[in-house]
């Protein structure tokens, strides 16, 4: 128990009465600053979960169901690169022999926002497809940013596929 005294002691050569010391017994004030922090703890909110609905395919692959076809020259394939570079390019006109120029931007209003509405806009939003190719360097953060750029732009038709051995060599050195 917590106890305040306020008796008076002897001061040198007077003689005063005696007091009695005053006890105040601080038990329920801690009891209830307890209660108040767990009270307070409880019913507030710290932080509220943040997530993103995303639409899976499948495990099974149904083969009676077909698949649309894509043309190449309405595809623009997005390549996610380290320290938040974004890299993409265009079906080049020789689609068997040509080798597809890299371009590189970053997640800016001037960067891949622009060029998915510029193409959005010039293919037509029904037929655009973004195909979203991440390298091993790409970081978490870079996917969720670029997923929100799909949502921004309004781009309804995209994917998230691995990159082939050709944008391995293609994309060296990135």
């Amino acid at each position: 128990m917590a106890e305040v005294n306020t008796g008076g002691g002897d001061k040198g050569g007077k003689k005063r009465s005696k007091k009695t010391s005053t006890k105040i017994d601080m038990t329920a004030m801690v009891d209830l600053g307890f209660l108040l922090i767990t009270f307070f703890m409880l019913t507030t909110t710290l932080s509220k979960p943040k997530a993103m609905e995303l639409v899976m395919p499948d495990k099974e692959i149904d083969e009676t169901v077909k698949q649309p076809e894509v043309k190449c020259s309405h595809a623009i394939t997005i390549v996610l690169g380290k320290s938040n570079k974004v890299y993409w390019y265009e079906c080049p006109d020789d689609a068997e022999n040509g080798i597809p120029q890299l371009n590189e931007t970053d997640f800016g209003d001037n960067g891949i926002r622009k060029v998915l509405v510029q193409k959005g806009k010039q293919i037509g939003s029904d037929k655009f497809v973004a195909v979203i190719k991440p390298l091993d360097s790409s970081k978490y953060v870079d996917m969720v940013s670029i997923l929100d750029e799909m949502k921004i732009t309004d781009t309804k038709r995209y994917a998230i596929v691995d990159l082939t051995d050709d944008e391995k060599k293609l994309t060296e050195g990135l």
